[in-house]
């Protein structure tokens, strides 16, 4: 059974950063170049960086199988009423087993609880089979955009909406 577990224990941040190190060497470097990578893992999620962020208001989420940690999800409510999902990502082997719709039923459910209009969210535009599962979670495409994230690298993102019913 897949529970969520909400990170706020130095533990659970640890764990987070080292799924986010296992998932992203195992899944990006089809997508991005492995300098990329380690710059956004030790930039955005590292345990350093998630720590820093928890502080601005994101919320992290493992996915727990039991006691295994086996994905994790981040969400940050937005000033404009809408909820950011920032992060969703399995381990490779727990890939088709719906946990990353329940996860989207989650998700649903905190911005329904802080009534938020929209969960939106940033896709890398070559990222074609992650953007096919939105897409049938009922996501729509709301832009494109390009974004300096610094070190000479950029993320070029479609960008998706789901409006909170």
């Amino acid at each position: 059974m897949l529970t969520f577990q909400k990170v706020t224990a130095p533990e659970h941040i640890a764990a987070t950063a080292s799924l986010a190190h296992e998932i992203w060497n195992e899944f990006f470097i089809h997508i991005i170049s492995q300098g990329q990578i380690d710059y956004m893992l030790e930039k955005f999620q590292s345990a350093e960086a998630m720590t820093k962020q928890l502080s601005e208001g994101y919320e992290y989420y493992l996915f727990m199988e039991g006691d295994q940690p086996v994905g994790y999800f981040g969400v940050q409510p937005q000033e404009d009423n809408t909820l950011y999902l920032s992060k969703l990502y399995l381990l490779k082997a727990h890939r088709g087993r719906g946990y990353a719709r329940q996860a989207f039923e989650e998700i649903k459910a905190i911005a329904a609880r802080n009534n938020l209009k929209q969960i939106w969210l940033t896709v890398n535009i070559h990222n074609e089979d992650t953007i096919a599962v939105y897409k049938r979670f009922g996501m729509t495409l709301l832009r494109t955009q390009v974004a300096d994230i610094g070190n000479g690298y950029v993320m070029d993102d479609e960008v998706y909406g789901y409006d909170v019913k």
